[in-house]
């Protein structure tokens, strides 16, 4: 009896195991399945995202070269744009010189009489001086050339009133047209004028005696006579003009045959540099008024015109520069001081650095202390070392 038992038994343990493996096996096959179905969601999922990643990354490709297309476009629009700007100009520029439209200035013969006669009233009398200067050149500190630009001669030069950076450039001894850059750094970098401003003068200029003063251009017209215009540097009109009152001028410069009056700015203000031929073998000075052009004193210096090839005032004292006929060493030999506080024996021996040819201008800037000058078409930066009248 008891075997039967105990086979029953077993009999019945095994049919319980089995049904408790085959429910085991349904619900892994159920938890798998889920599994399954999660994993083939997140993979459609994942390709979905790609696709759309993918489609975004073209759409952006896209703009970009639709961007680099129109940007392509629009310079090369700017750069059209640019040459039919400076052909305009071009233009612009034959039409006014076939075509000027210069203001009236009339030569009043009888007023050319009064300040002649004026002048010569005061001619060589003692300067009294406007403001308490001393200074006196002892030596050539530094020479700096910026670069070669232009003719032979010219000039540059910067407005040493107020606080404008702007060069003025010009090219050649006989010309109508200013370039103006609006800073040294400009100047310096540029290598054609198309980069700069350009100022049309209703009268063309004579020499390379010219000046910038106080927002005002002044320089020399011949027109049978030697006429002083002064042209607004803001309206770009003519303010002022004055027939120089000097008889039967000759060049200042023995070595500069363009130049008949050289202007030039100090401390003291304004002065203009000539020569006649009354007194053909000196140079003379004379006092400019900048605001009327009037000349308020004259004088005839001991310095000679043979061998001069260029002068400059600092502090009430001409100083002329001089060369030889085969171009050296530039010097100044001659100082000639309008205040009688240094006689040229007590004035010392100024040798420039050797450069390339001879001066055409040296236009000295009383508010910086240093000299701009054209050597030959470069344009070169003398600092002074001064030292007071008294020292030297």
């Amino acid at each position: 009896m008891a075997p039967r038992l105990s086979l029953l038994f077993a009999l019945l343990l095994v049919g319980v195991i089995s049904a408790q493996q085959q429910q085991f096996m349904e619900y892994m096959e159920r938890r798998f399945g889920a599994l399954e179905e999660r994993i083939s969601q997140w993979h459609d999922q994942s390709s979905r995202y790609s696709t759309e990643l993918r489609e975004f990354k073209n759409q952006v490709i896209t703009m970009l070269e639709n961007m680099e297309k129109e940007q392509d476009r629009l310079r090369t629009e700017v750069e059209n744009t640019a040459v039919r700007v400076d052909r305009l100009e071009r233009e612009v520029d034959y039409l006014e010189t076939q075509n000027p439209a210069p203001p009236c200035v009339e030569v009043d013969e009888k007023l050319m009489e009064n300040q002649v006669s004026a002048a010569k009233k005061r001619k060589n009398e003692k300067y009294d001086k406007l403001t308490d200067c001393s200074d006196t050149i002892s030596q050539v500190k530094a020479m700096k050339i910026l670069k070669k630009f232009g003719s032979s001669a010219g000039l540059w030069t910067k407005d040493p009133m107020g606080s404008s950076e702007k060069i003025y450039v010009f090219d050649g001894s006989s010309n109508d047209t200013v370039y103006v850059f609006p800073r040294m750094r400009e100047f310096t970098l540029f290598s054609a004028t198309r980069k700069a401003a350009r100022i049309k003068l209703p009268y063309p200029w004579v020499g390379t005696g010219h000046l910038v003063y106080g927002g005002h251009l002044y320089y020399t017209r011949q027109q049978g006579t030697f006429q002083v215009i002064k042209f607004s540097l803001a309206n770009k009109t003519v303010v002022d003009s004055s027939v120089f009152p000097a008889e039967e001028q000759v060049p200042v410069f023995g070595l500069s045959a363009f130049n008949y009056i050289d202007i030039a700015a100090d401390e003291e203000g304004l002065w203009a540099i000539y020569a006649t031929r009354e007194n053909e073998k000196n140079i003379c000075l004379a006092k400019l008024d900048p605001v009327s052009l009037d000349i308020e004193q004259m004088w005839d210096t001991p310095c000679p015109r043979e061998n001069a090839e260029s002068a400059f005032v600092i502090c009430g004292a001409l100083y002329v520069v001089y060369n030889t006929r085969l171009p050296s060493r530039s010097r100044v030999q001659c100082v000639f001081d309008v205040s009688g506080a240094m006689t040229p024996e007590d004035a010392a021996l100024v040798y420039f650095p050797k450069r390339y040819g001879s001066h055409s201008s040296m236009k000295y800037n009383p508010k910086e202390r240093q000299i701009y000058a054209w050597d030959d078409g470069y344009q070169i930066i003398y600092r002074m070392e001064m030292k007071k009248k008294l020292e030297v």
